[in-house]
Formats: structure tokens, sequence, C-alpha cells
């Protein structure tokens, strides 16, 4: 299969053609490694190769569904593979073997879907730039001097750049959402409890989510009906849908409300470029049919930043210290990041009962933002506040480090702690050719209200044939 036919079809696609017999898993398998070898180097996106497992997977019997022999990539955290190493991005972990699958990667097995390695991030997903010490920095296809975002950058940089059509990924503050955005995909984050953690817990008390970014969305919809099923012991999960995430994405949305907003929920304000982006998806929506309006978003948000802030180090203390228990020596000088190895110092200092307030303030915060949504189908914001930036812009003054990072990504956090269901679309592009990503929201557990959209905007203004100059 040739480069250029191999990047004409998403991951249904790819499926179909295998299903028909037109193309086979070994052609697909090294038409994605042909691809690594080519623009890795450039991009630095994949940074565990199991190409000679994926091929032996390819020339056996793979179970017969909706991803049937398509190259898949999985983020080197929270996912286990059997007999693959989880470095979660850090030196720290480098021994870290995994000796079984979790759920959800026998959920992308029982697919058929081929996964061919790992992909780049950053250090424990804390920071939402990959550009980690262990692998290097993950550049963007659209402009190799611009980051990918993070922390699930591997993951969109390998989408845009044509590896794979879709590439699993996780989101605790803005890791799908971001890094699609940078790259021009549509990400999804799904409801809290919508795909288990099995057998690991929850991540930073709920806030992380597990799911996927794709070139096209009707691909990211069946990726969630692969994976949205509970597994035994889950602490909390949402039934499966009456419907099928893949149909939805077809089914007209009707007329929705929605609400919008130009201003930033963690900064004191969003690039020009990124507001007239909001705007112009707003006249899109209300060309559509759907009735919009300007609202404020409730809730006290500078309380909602600094519980998280809390919950979060406490979370990543407690993991540290639960591997260097694991490997029998405690955490040495360097063998961290400085932003990790400062989340950990915060969260040692994390009182038990501090925590509980800090959950118990972001479900204060979650009740206040709900509110919106009883007159409001849907929230329209910009996914980022600005357009991806220049690689190594967000380290360059420590001092200035957290507030780089929040006004480059103010919007994205806040959906995380309450729980709702969040989508990028790639709908504007910068005067500068980088793309431009804007956030929908919906209510708990409502997926299929944003599948329904994105199937609109998608059919409205596509972006597939849109490809990064790689």
């Amino acid at each position: 299969m040739s480069f250029k036919d191999y990047a004409d079809y998403d991951g249904l696609g790819l499926a179909d053609l295998v299903h028909r017999r037109q193309v086979t898993p070994l052609e697909l398998v090294d038409a994605a490694i042909e691809r690594i070898e080519r623009h890795n180097p450039a991009i630095n996106a994949v940074v565990h190769k199991a190409y000679d497992e994926a091929r032996a997977a390819a020339q056996g019997p793979l179970p017969d569904g909706p991803f049937t022999g398509v190259p898949f990539l999985v983020k080197d955290l929270l996912i286990q593979v059997a007999g693959w190493p989880r470095t979660s991005g850090s030196r720290f972990c480098r021994d870290v073997v995994d000796a079984e699958d979790s759920g959800l990667m026998r959920r992308y097995r029982e697919s058929g879907a081929n996964t061919i390695g790992k992909t780049n991030l950053s250090e424990f997903g804390i920071a939402g730039t990959t550009e980690g010490q262990l692998f290097g920095p993950c550049r963007n296809p659209w402009n190799l001097d611009h980051i990918v975002g993070g922390s699930s950058g591997g993951a969109a940089a390998a989408v845009a750049a044509g590896i794979v059509p879709a590439a699993h990924a996780s989101d605790g503050g803005g890791s799908i959402r971001i890094p699609a955005s940078c790259c021009g995909l549509f990400g999804l984050k799904p409801s809290r409890g919508r795909v288990s953690f099995a057998p690991q817990g929850e991540g930073w008390a709920g806030a992380s989510a597990n799911h996927a970014i794709t070139r096209s969305v009707r691909d990211s919809a069946a990726l969630l009906d692969v994976a949205c099923r509970p597994q035994p012991g889950d602490p909390y999960f949402l039934s499966v849908p009456e419907r099928p995430f893949v149909e939805e994405v077809a089914r007209e949305p009707g007329a929705l409300r929605i609400g919008f907003t130009t201003a930033a929920m963690q900064a004191p304000a969003i690039d020009p470029e990124c507001a007239e982006a909001v705007r112009d998806a707003a006249r899109l929506c209300e060309s559509l049919g759907h009735r919009v309006e300007e609202v404020t978003i409730p809730g006290d948000v500078a309380a909602m930043a600094a519980a998280a802030g809390q919950v979060i180090a406490a979370s990543v203390a407690a993991t540290l210290d639960a591997e260097a228990e694991r490997r029998g020596r405690p955490i040495e000088e360097g063998e961290i990041e400085a932003m990790t190895m400062a989340t950990y110092r915060r969260g040692q200092g994390v009182p038990g009962a501090t925590y509980v307030r800090g959950v118990q303030a972001l479900h204060a915060y979650t009740r206040a933002e709900a509110q919106l949504f009883e007159s409001y189908d849907v929230l329209l914001l910009s996914t980022l506040g600005r357009t991806a930036i220049p690689v190594g812009w967000i380290f360059e003054d420590r001092k200035q480090l957290a507030e780089r990072l929040f006004s480059y990504m103010p919007n994205t956090q806040a959906f995380n702690n309450t729980g709702q269901p969040a989508m990028t679309v790639p709908l504007a592009w910068s005067r500068d050719g980088l793309p431009i990503g804007l956030q929908f929201v919906a209510r708990m557990g409502d997926e299929a209200t944003l599948f329904r959209l994105a199937g609109q905007l998608e059919q409205a203004r596509p972006w597939f044939d849109r490809i990064a100059p790689l």
C-alpha cells in the first residue's frame, strides 16, 4: 500500500479494506512502519517500536472487529501492554515492564487493532507539553519549531503525520484536547466513568480519562464503543449506551442550545485569533440551525484551580512513593524532572484532611458549573489560549512557568474536574497555518450529543484532507 493510499482512509476505512480483502493486515503494518521510519526522526512521536510483534500479529488470525488489522499506537502511560515497558515518560520508571494487559488494552485487541508501539509524552502526564528529558521533545508536524502539546503529544503527532489514523491517549487536565488542538485533529475526553482504568484505580481523583486522538469523528466514536465496557470491581462506571456512539455521528443533532464564551478560564485572556475562531464557530453553529448565545461560565475557578493543584500534587506523590516502594529505594536527585519534583514535594505536604477538602471543593465547583447546563445543551469556547507555541518557550523562565503554561492552556482543566465530556474540533487555522481547536462541552454522560454535533461540523467544514506538510 502506497503512502498516499494509506493516508486516504481513517481507521474504519482501512478495516473495511481488510474485511473486503482489498488489502492485508501485513500491508497496513508495513505502511505504518514505513511512515514511522520516514517521519519519526523529525517529530519524535514513537518511543517504543514493536515491529516484529505487530508483523507476527498481522500474519496470524486477528479478531474480527471494527478495527481489524488497523495499525494502532498507545501512550506510554496508564495503559498496560503485556511484556512492554511502561516508563510514564520518566527515567524513574525505565525498568517497569507490565506482566499483563490492562482491561482497556484487552478491549483494543478484541477490536482487531494491531498495536505497533508506544508514543511520547510528558513525564507522568503532568505538563501540557511533550518536552520530557527521557525521550526529548516531540515536534509538531505542521511546524517542527512548535510543540505538539501534551501530555499525549506523541499520539497527536503520529496521527497528524499519517503514521496511524488513531492513537490511544489520556486526559487529566487537557491531555487529549490540547495536543489534538495543536495538531489539527479531533479529540474527545469522555465522561468520568466511561472508560475503565482496570486494574488500576482512578487517576487524579477522577480527573483523568482514557480515550483516543483521531482524524475522523467516527473513528473516535467507534473506539469509545470498543472501550466503554465496565470491568469487574470498577468503583463507579457509566452504563453502555443504548445506541452505539458510532451511529450517533450520522444522526442529526437537532436544534441545540449552545452557549459560547471568548473568555479564558485560568488566564487573563485568550489570543485574538483564538477569540475570533470562537466567534466564527458560533456563527457556523448558528448557520446550522442551533440557538447560540454568549454566556458567562458560573463557579469559582480560582478555588477550583487551587483545589485541583492540591489533589493532583498529592496523587503524584502517592504514585511516586508507590514506585519507590516497588523498587526498594527512594527517589534520587536527577531521576525526575524539576516540574515533577516540585509537584512531588508539594504533594508530600498535603495532609489527608486537606486532600479531602480539595475533593469537596472540586465537587462544589462541579455543582456550580452544572447550572449552565440547565439552560444550554453545549458550551463552546477555545480549547487553547493561543496557537501551538515554540518548543522550549514554556520552560525558558522557571519563575514564569505556571503563568506561561496556563496562558497557553486555560480552558481544559475545569472539565476534567467536573467529569463532563469535552471535545476539541479543528475548525480554524491561524494566519501562520497552525491549527486552532474549538472546544465543546456537554452534560455529564452526554457524549452522544457531542458526537452528533461533531459529525455535523465535520460535514460542514471538513478537515480530514488537510494533511500536515511532512
